[in-house]
């Protein structure tokens, strides 16, 4: 249903027209965060084939050194961003995809092509050029503008809008905000405070609950370990945590020490030197696992003298019952795509191809793979928004996501006994003591001479056996008899 809407209203808005097109991408959606459908399709082939347009995006921990005097806030989203450009004439036939219900071609610049986050950004600057670093900062469709008071940014506003409708660029209305103090913006908070990094990026970290297990306290200390070189007197820091390891207990024995070091490595986690804000001209490295009850993630970036991995941002998620269900290879696809899903701001159009590092060697060639199920293809083609590879890194080197991953692993279970079978449909148990009864019988039929060391004889017939026999069977009308 959600398709055949979408189709007959990009046919009545003219950004798709039926199609002879030899091409034939696969269509489908994927879900947005603020709970609509995305459509999306599988470019692979075409991507694979164009020329990559070197466009950059703009360097946000820079333009955000504009705003230090700012303290009146606008965020601007655009409605349907991508599709306000239209595609050049006698190209169209290269976008042609399929559904259901017929074979379209776009008119319009759809979301998939390797080169539309460049080409949009660069439509958006020829746009904006005189505004920015003066009080707009444009990132692909999502636009902020900044000024010092009130009244100078109500001048700013009607500008920018009035710009907008000179070149028919439409707003989503519910995801604007205007004239805040505090505004949300590609993974900051931005207010006339200063900017900071926004809590949802760290808050897995703060989140994390006092191990329960040893097991759990050894995989906080190695997710920890990463990050020593970033953390001063790391060892002093760690001695009360790594003393509660030391002996023969088999339970934690929890100190104020112990707990006050805890919450001391939480926060180290989530401030500089060890957390930096991403920086969109370096490459990005995203580290992903998967456990039984849930996923991880650390976006990273090599950075300072001498280089080294930094984190720029945390993902942890419990995984539903239905995804726990998974099977091993789609539960490590799932962290991926979920991984993307958080980042995408940062990672779709990125200037560099980034690395995804996971511990299931099989998805090293899922960019290639012939043969998919269902989910990996409607995945896989999600992934086509992206330039990046896979690299394999095995388990016991993919601390940090692994410790993410099972994070909900300390959860309380559930261990009440669940019948398989309700009661009403047994009648009896039964109980077959066949060693006793085999020995009684060979007292009347003894073994005869010859036999193989090491088995038991069992005689021709055991006939007070037959009623047990049918019961067990499951099968009234038949019986069976135990022969040598």
């Amino acid at each position: 249903e959600a398709m055949e809407n979408y189709i007959n209203e990009a046919l009545k808005q003219g950004f798709i027209r039926p199609s002879t097109s030899p091409a034939a991408s696969s269509f489908f959606f994927v879900d947005k965060k603020d709970g609509g459908l995305r459509p999306c399709i599988d470019y692979r082939v075409l991507n694979e084939s164009t020329v990559k347009f070197a466009y950059p995006l703009p360097l946000v921990p820079a333009a955000l050194e504009e705003l230090r005097e700012a303290h009146v806030f606008t965020k601007l989203d655009l409605l349907s961003a991508y599709n306000l450009i239209r595609i050049r004439e006698g190209d169209e036939w290269k976008t042609a995809f399929v559904t259901p219900s017929g074979h379209y071609e776009y008119l319009v610049m759809p979301y998939g092509l390797a080169n539309s986050p460049s080409i949009f950004q660069n439509f958006m600057n020829e746009i904006f050029r005189d505004f920015l670093h003066h009080f707009v900062i444009v990132y692909i469709d999502d636009i902020l503008i900044y000024s010092c008071d009130l009244q100078e940014h109500r001048k700013h506003v009607r500008q920018v809008l009035q710009r907008l409708r000179e070149h028919q660029l439409f707003l989503k209305l519910e995801k604007c905000e205007f004239h805040q103090s505090s505004v949300s913006f590609l993974g900051y908070v931005i207010s006339g405070d200063g900017v900071r990094m926004e809590q949802n990026k760290v808050s897995v970290v703060f989140q994390w609950t006092e191990p329960l297990t040893i097991k759990d306290l050894q995989r906080f200390l190695g997710f920890a370990n990463f990050y020593r070189r970033f953390i001063k007197n790391f060892s002093i820091l760690t001695t009360p945590l790594t003393a509660l390891l030391k002996g023969t207990k088999r339970t934690l024995q929890w100190n104020s020490d112990a707990r006050e070091a805890f919450q001391k490595l939480k926060q180290a986690f989530t401030s500089a030197p060890v957390l930096q804000h991403p920086d969109p001209d370096k490459p990005f490295v995203v580290e992903v696992d998967a456990a039984d009850t849930g996923v991880g993630a650390v976006l990273s970036q090599w950075s300072g003298e001498p280089l080294a991995l930094h984190p720029r941002a945390y993902y942890s998620k419990k995984l539903t019952p239905a995804e726990q269900n998974y099977r091993i290879g789609d539960c490590e696809l799932l962290a991926i795509r979920l991984a993307l899903e958080e980042w995408r701001h940062w990672l779709e159009g990125a200037k560099h191809p980034f690395q995804v590092i996971t511990d299931h060697k099989n998805l090293q060639y899922l960019q290639n793979a012939k043969r998919l199920n269902a989910r990996q293809s409607r995945w896989s083609m999600f992934f086509t928004c992206f330039r990046f590879h896979i690299t394999y890194q095995p388990s016991h080197k993919n601390i940090k996501a692994d410790a993410l991953s099972r994070m909900h692993s300390s959860d309380p279970v559930d261990e009440s006994s669940e019948p398989i079978l309700p009661p009403s449909i047994f009648l009896a148990p039964i109980v077959w003591q066949l060693d006793d009864q085999i020995r009684h019988a060979t007292l009347e039929e003894p073994a005869p001479p010859g036999g193989s060391a090491g088995r038991m004889y069992v005689p021709t017939m055991l006939t007070h056996l037959r009623a047990l026999d049918i019961l067990a069977a499951g099968e009234p009308s038949r019986s069976y008899a135990i022969a040598n």
